[in-house]
């Protein structure tokens, strides 16, 4: 009985790290893979230009000159044709990791939305017109 006690209290004590480890490991994690990147009043105004690249990521300007990589859950083979593009803000107005894009009636969420210097292609003027 003795054994006992004695073997059940240090098995106490080195399990309890376990959780403490686990939950900063968890807290930890979704922090890497979120975003924090959004454009508020998107549905009022807040996105100013969109361009598609491929058929799967479509960039967006805000009316600060910021641009946005929105990465598609799906593959959408009208992307690089289309000339307008719907935005599901859903009710609070901001385009964000968790909103989404009509294509010909067709919804495709987003699976990422951070913020870039500027879509591919526009490094490249830029570059031209100050040299």
């Amino acid at each position: 009985m003795k054994r006992l006690s004695l073997i059940l209290p240090i098995a106490m004590m080195a399990a309890a790290p376990l959780p403490a480890l686990a939950a900063n490991a968890h807290a930890e994690a979704p922090a890497k893979t979120r975003s924090g990147a959004s454009i508020p009043f998107a549905n009022h105004g807040g996105v100013w230009d969109w361009r598609a690249d491929g058929n799967r990521t479509v960039y967006f300007e805000d009316n600060h000159d910021n641009w946005y990589k929105a990465e598609l859950m799906g593959y959408s083979p009208d992307l690089p044709f289309v000339e307008f593009i719907a935005l599901d803000t859903r009710p609070n107005g901001t385009l964000d990791r968790w909103s989404a894009v009509y294509i010909h009636g067709q919804r495709y969420p987003f699976v990422s939305f951070e913020k870039v210097d500027a879509p591919p292609g526009k490094h490249e003027a830029k570059d031209k017109a100050k040299g």
